[in-house]
């Protein structure tokens, strides 16, 4: 199945699960994730229990250092299969009405846009070249996007499947066995791998973590693996011959098999996001289709909508939001309303780390107020 056998009524009925999914995976990086790091520090030598809960919670709420799978690590992957799904909900209806050709431009288009807004985030021209970063977050979200768009618009499920194939697989025996000049093959650590020695020599620019960066080249081809696994999944939603429980089913199936597939390609290919290896796109994607497989059933299936209404209204422009939060922040601006000495006096009156709690809790009220505001009046700011 590709863009031309989804019928259009099936088309244009809303999968709100997905723009739930998508508001959940923003929330945690427009405040969640601050929340947790100050709760983390609010259950310190609160007891045992609570001291393991708070813990556990920060934890989780940060990337591990090189290799395994954390929750922290799980968010970015998450948005990029998405990304994935949206595109089989969007484009269908864009070539229908408007032509393949133009179908093409209109991805090269909010691809170049979603780039350009990527360089603007990590500060633009405001420096000088060699400060410039030429790859990030919303720079991997847009070149994903670019190509897995364009692999759907000309391959069926069939042809999908190899790309994907072909992108693990490949990435993998690249990794594997192409020497890195003056240490050798098969190395996957830090620096001493092929990925980071290519971004180290041939990307321009300021990287992430000086030597290297997370968003490099070459592991930007797994990247958009990940988007094609999110292609699928959509396809799989859009599947008429199969009833709406069916496609959770088939969703949580799939991702529990990928999830421990990842796991065992991990003892020869370790699980690492920062060089996002073919088993981290494994692990990653059964997790994101589990976890959509749940929301699809409990939001569109079993009707149970209200709860997700916050999550709708951010997934609705969560770029939007995300990109605010990266250029001005929500936090820094609750702060001016319960930072200095409100901040200080809740340390002081509750216990050390309930200033910049209540402030990042602030923040995620405002952001949802926001996104409330521009989901009422039906203005989305989409690229």
């Amino acid at each position: 199945m590709r863009y031309a056998d989804v019928p259009l009524a099936v088309q244009t009925r809303r999968v709100v699960s997905v723009d739930a999914l998508r508001g959940f995976n923003i929330f945690w990086l427009i405040g969640g994730d601050g929340a947790i790091w100050a709760l983390d520090r609010m259950l310190r030598d609160k007891g045992p229990a609570l001291s393991k809960v708070g813990g556990f919670l920060g934890t989780q709420m940060s990337h591990v250092a090189w290799k395994g799978f954390r929750f922290y690590d799980f968010i970015f992957p998450l948005f990029i299969f998405i990304t994935g799904v949206s595109i089989v909900l969007a484009l269908p209806r864009l070539v229908e009405h408007e032509g393949r050709v133009q179908a093409h431009l209109h991805v090269l288009r909010r691809a170049l846009l979603l780039y350009t807004l990527g360089l603007i985030f990590y500060g633009g021209i405001s420096q000088h070249w060699n400060d410039i970063r030429f790859v990030g977050v919303l720079q991997r979200i847009a070149i994903c996007y670019l190509f897995a768009s364009f692999l759907f618009l000309n391959l069926d499920w069939r042809g999908l499947i190899a790309a994907l194939v072909a992108l693990l697989g490949g990435y993998c025996v690249l990794m594997t066995f192409v020497p890195v000049p003056g240490i050798g093959a098969g190395s996957f650590d830090p620096d001493v791998n092929l990925a980071n020695w290519i971004d180290a020599h041939y990307l321009p620019g300021r990287l992430w973590d000086k030597t290297r960066d997370p968003e490099g080249l070459l592991s930007t081809l797994p990247a958009i693996g990940t988007c094609v696994l999110g292609v699928l999944a959509g396809l799989l939603l859009k599947d008429e011959r199969l009833t709406s429980t069916q496609k959770s089913l088939w969703l949580i199936g799939a991702g529990m098999v990928m999830v421990p597939a990842g796991y065992l390609w991990g003892l020869q290919f370790p699980v690492i996001k920062a060089i996002w290896t073919s088993s981290f796109v494994l692990v990653a994607g059964g997790y994101s289709a589990i976890l959509l497989g749940v929301m699809h059933q409990v939001i569109d299936v079993w009707g149970w909508k209200a709860w997700a209404t916050i999550f709708v209204w951010v997934g609705a422009n969560a770029i939007t939001l995300y990109f605010i939060n990266g250029v001005t922040g929500f936090e820094p601006f609750a702060l001016r309303l319960v930072g200095g000495d409100v901040s200080a006096w809740l340390d002081r009156t509750v216990t050390p780390g309930t200033g910049l709690f209540t402030a990042h809790v602030l923040g995620l009220a405002l952001a949802v107020v926001l996104a409330g505001f521009l989901y009422r009046r039906k203005i989305f700011l989409r690229v």
